[in-house]
């Protein structure tokens, strides 16, 4: 597809994160090791989930599925951003910010899927033990993974093709280290109200649903933990859960902050520092917290060391 038809100018500019050549090293040095943590972290979740039998469960494929998510969702933001560091020419093409855009919400959008998809199986697990065989096929695991992909790349679709029909003309500079949607929005020369609407719309049912569905099975779940006789019981339940609580609660609370606050609220610098967070963090907490808090992924890691 053609974008250079609504644009004044051949190719956008990442602006970054700063113009001051004294703090460039550095934080080139910290966000190059992030991501190489990121990298290794990932993969080495998705390798130790393949290579140990006692991991083999609906549970363990989603959070398998889940490092590779985030080792693409990573990927697409961290290269292009560590370049831009020593470079003086900035520029991305047009089709190269669409597609940079494209996958960045595509893989954001499946990722709440992803997250939602573990919370019904904590569900199945905890408050129908009996039928969780039965239930968490791998046909139907394999189902969920498709059907969020599917959505998640659907949706982005749509994002792409109505922002990148829109008129720009007042800069070519993205006042950001990567194409996300906001800070093309902003250069646009026309009225975006409409498309915001629409646009955010789409992103407040995705992560609205989501977030209820995996609401809606913790109640169930604490309802039924309440109701095991003995403390240690309810524990060792509940600390089944505990990891996807977390993750779920860092990752849903940053993208709402984020992309569901009025426009006025909108300060470039401090959206920034957010953006950080959900595309560079995130990626690199996730397996930090499921290893930590996971006494099977400890152990699994354990014989995978020799310790």
């Amino acid at each position: 597809m053609d974008w250079s038809g609504n644009i004044s100018f051949p190719e956008f500019s990442l602006l970054g994160f700063t113009q001051n050549e004294e703090s460039t090293f550095p934080l080139f040095c910290i966000f190059f090791f992030m991501y190489i943590i990121t990298l290794l972290t990932n993969i080495f979740m998705v390798v130790l989930i393949k290579t140990f039998n006692h991991l083999h469960t609906p549970m363990y494929f989603f959070l398998g599925q889940l490092s590779f998510l985030d080792t693409c969702y990573s990927s697409v933001i961290s290269p292009r951003m560590l370049i831009n560091f020593f470079t003086k020419d900035r520029s991305i093409s047009i089709t190269g910010c669409a597609a940079q855009m494209y996958f960045f919400v595509a893989l954001g959008s499946t990722e709440s899927f992803f997250l939602a998809a573990m919370s019904y199986d904590r569900y199945v697990a905890v408050c129908k033990p009996l039928l969780y065989i039965v239930t968490m096929t791998k046909p139907t695991c394999i189902s969920l993974i498709v059907v969020s992909y599917v959505i998640g790349l659907l949706h982005s679709l749509i994002y792409v093709i109505y922002i990148f029909k829109l008129p720009f003309c007042k800069s070519h500079g993205i006042d950001h280290f990567f194409c996300d949607v906001l800070p093309l929005l902003k250069l646009s020369c026309s009225d975006t109200t409409l498309i915001e609407i629409l646009l955010f719309t789409f992103t407040g049912s995705i992560c609205m649903s989501c977030l209820l569905l995996i609401v809606v099975s913790y109640l169930l779940i604490i309802s039924t933990i309440l109701k095991i006789r003995s403390a240690k019981g309810r524990i060792q339940t509940f600390s089944t859960c505990t990891s996807h609580i977390t993750v779920v609660s860092i990752y849903f609370g940053t993208i709402l902050f984020m992309y569901l606050r009025p426009r006025e609220k909108y300060k470039s610098n401090q959206d920034v520092v957010i953006s950080v967070f959900y595309t560079i963090v995130i990626p690199l907490l996730n397996p930090i917290i499921y290893s930590v808090r996971n006494r099977e992924v400890k152990t699994a890691i354990r014989k995978a060391l020799g310790l």
